[in-house]
């Protein structure tokens, strides 16, 4: 009697996936498409309103400088 041959081992490399991958993965589960929009958008509203006050506090450090340096 001969042994059946040996079968070759598989091995599958799954990609894990990144965090914001899988939390977008369980949003789009829980949130319909309006409010996963709605949520973008905020958040676009706070990073733009971030901006602005960054641009805001420069704006005023130059003013105050170029003030400061007239006789």
């Amino acid at each position: 009697m001969q042994a059946a041959p040996a079968r070759p081992t598989t091995v599958r490399a799954t990609a894990i996936p990144s965090f914001t991958t899988a939390l977008r993965a369980v949003e789009s589960l829980l949130m319909s498409g309006g409010q996963r929009t709605a949520r973008r958008n905020a958040w676009n509203s706070v990073l733009e309103d971030r901006r602005r006050a960054k641009d805001r506090i420069e704006t005023e450090r130059a003013l105050r400088q170029s003030v400061a340096g007239r006789p």
